[in-house]
């Protein structure tokens, strides 16, 4: 709130067009990598009367006490469980420290539930409450009302940085509990860790904020960049640099290739090809069992894709491997199912006619005129190989 309060003035626009601005942004990045949107999408500012009614039902049961002039705040003296979550040590917790220090602050670990506007602070999002006339939710109570409002008193799982841990989650974890009757709140906490670029934190500051337009702009594909954070695993922490990424977008362009072969191959073979119903030898099935074994293990990203590499050079039929890859992708989310079907071989009229030229330039020895044709083919952007068989043309894999 405070950071599109500070946007809005820098720009000279209004919060609400700002915001705006940033979702959109947001999704079509989201999209551009592959992700799928939620079914529920809620902002905050159209659930207020939500945290409102948390609050109200805190302060009933006796968890909140109001700081004048500043806010009402969760008494966590209140619960004897605040911080297992995080492991936090509540007798060595120094104001100030991991927490912001407040003036009427009780205990060092309590915390804003709702906030109340200063004096000459002329906010552009406040809202009259019981307790004040202009006014706003803390940071932490939006998530637990609207989370509450749309999956229930519990949710499944619940993800978020490391470096919500200490305070945000805990947070969480005491106003919705203690506001639905001590159910807990979530069954399963997966905490990612931090991305660095090029060994340092990302920051706007070091000039090393990178967006998916600056992956666009260089050429790279957004599936490159999702295939290199597949090889990290979500709680360590993975270090990008655009060597890193050319790296990942060579091991793409091998993926893309593989799977418009294979694809071409079974289809020769069999063109009513179903793979979710292709029965799997027992050698593919074992590979199949390893995959999801090393996703079922915490999300083992990396392992699952080492297996899918082991997949692509074993020594199994087309359809094995392309129905294992397709059923990786299901959880991958890579979109192989739409690059399989890209012809790579068949090129139009006007290209073979060329390699009908070439061919002939290379029977007569014109090698000047066969390299000006592969150039000409080249630029139209197909790769052409000469093999013992005679040429052969294929589109290039950056052109899928």
């Amino acid at each position: 709130q405070d950071k599109l309060e500070k946007g809005a003035k820098k720009y000279g626009s209004s919060v609400e067009a700002i915001a705006r601005k940033f979702e959109d942004y947001f999704y079509r990045s989201m999209d551009l990598m592959g992700n799928k949107r939620p079914d529920v999408i809620c902002r905050a500012t159209e659930h207020i009367d939500e945290m409102l009614a948390l609050v109200k039902k805190l302060e009933k049961k006796g968890y909140t006490y109001e700081i004048e002039g500043d806010g009402i705040y969760f008494d966590t003296s209140k619960i004897n469980d605040y911080g297992e979550l995080a492991g936090v040590d509540l007798a060595g917790l120094q104001e100030g420290a991991r927490v912001k220090k407040v003036e009427g602050k009780r205990n060092p670990t309590d915390f804003a539930l709702w906030k109340f506007e200063r004096e000459g602070e002329n906010r552009a999002m406040s809202w009259a409450s019981p307790w004040a006339g202009k006014s706003f939710p803390g940071w932490h109570v939006e998530c637990s009302a609207m989370s509450i409002k749309y999956l229930g008193p519990q949710l499944d799982i619940h993800t978020g940085g490391i470096d919500h841990i200490q305070v945000h989650h805990p947070n969480e974890i005491a106003q919705s509990e203690y506001a639905t009757g001590k159910k807990p709140f979530v069954k399963y906490w997966v905490h990612h860790n931090h991305l660095m670029v090029e060994g340092e934190k990302m920051s706007k500051s070091l000039d090393n904020f990178f967006t998916i337009d600056d992956i666009l702009e260089r050429g790279y594909e957004p599936m490159a960049l999702r295939l290199l954070f597949l090889g990290a695993h979500y709680r360590s922490q993975q270090n990008f640099t655009w060597d890193s990424l050319a790296a990942s977008q060579k091991s793409w362009n091998k993926l893309k290739l593989k799977l418009a072969e294979l694809n071409q191959q079974v289809l020769k073979e069999n063109t009513n090809f179903d793979w979710e119903k292709h029965e799997l030898t027992a050698q593919a099935q074992q590979f199949s069992s390893k995959f999801f074994e090393a996703i079922n293990n915490d999300l083992n990203t990396p392992e699952a894709v080492a297996v899918m590499w082991q997949v692509v050079s074993a020594d199994l039929s087309a359809a094995d491997k392309l129905s294992l890859l397709l059923k990786f992708d299901q959880v991958l989310g890579l979109g192989f199912a739409i690059q399989k079907d890209i012809d790579v071989f068949s090129v139009p009229e006007e290209i073979e006619k060329l390699l009908v030229e070439r061919k002939k330039a290379r029977e007569n020895q014109d090698w000047e005129k066969s390299d000006q044709i592969r150039q000409q083919v080249e630029e139209a952007g197909f790769k052409l190989m000469d093999t013992e068989s005679g040429q052969m043309v294929r589109k290039k894999v950056n052109q899928l």
